[in-house]
């Protein structure tokens, strides 16, 4: 595991079994929506991303990993950079969405990643890549995928939620 990744597998209870978890998880920004539409604009700092920009970064997060994973399980050997999440973060039109709108996405791209790994043979969830100069395995960056949704949930729980 990538040591910057492990703040976020760490996360993930270490008997989860990760189509499970990702199956499982899918509805859990469902449970806070009411507090994402009544807050969907809310900085806890300047500077600070919203929680539509939240859900905006973890769909992106989501959609990397998954190619990364695709690309490592196929067995390419290309070296993949690692992204700039200001920089994804500072081009997108958030504002402009609605909360369901961004929820719709994140259910769609969570099928799909669901599909994705649940596809792979066993041997293809240990075949490593480097990605950010760091060798990883399409296992790895599943985990990352859940423990990276945890997280800022989390976040949104403690930084944004409790004003109410």
């Amino acid at each position: 595991m990538p040591e910057f990744f492990d703040r976020y597998i760490n996360q993930v209870d270490k008997e989860t079994d990760l189509i499970s978890g990702l199956e499982q998880s899918k509805d859990d920004f469902e449970l806070v929506k009411a507090s994402l539409e009544r807050h969907q604009d809310y900085r806890y700092q300047p500077g600070k991303w919203t929680p539509r920009d939240v859900l905006q970064h973890v769909i992106d997060n989501e959609r990397i990993q998954c190619y990364r994973a695709l690309a490592f399980s196929r067995s390419d050997q290309v070296v993949l950079p690692g992204y700039d999440e200001q920089l994804y973060a500072s081009d997108t039109n958030t504002n402009e969405r609605t909360v369901d709108n961004l929820l719709i996405e994140f259910q769609i791209v969570r099928q799909a990643s669901i599909f994705l790994f649940q596809n792979f043979k066993d041997e293809q969830f240990h075949i490593s890549g480097v990605c950010s100069g760091v060798e990883v395995t399409p296992l790895a960056l599943g985990f990352q995928i859940l423990g990276h949704q945890i997280h800022h949930i989390k976040i949104l729980k403690e930084r944004y939620f409790t004003i109410d």
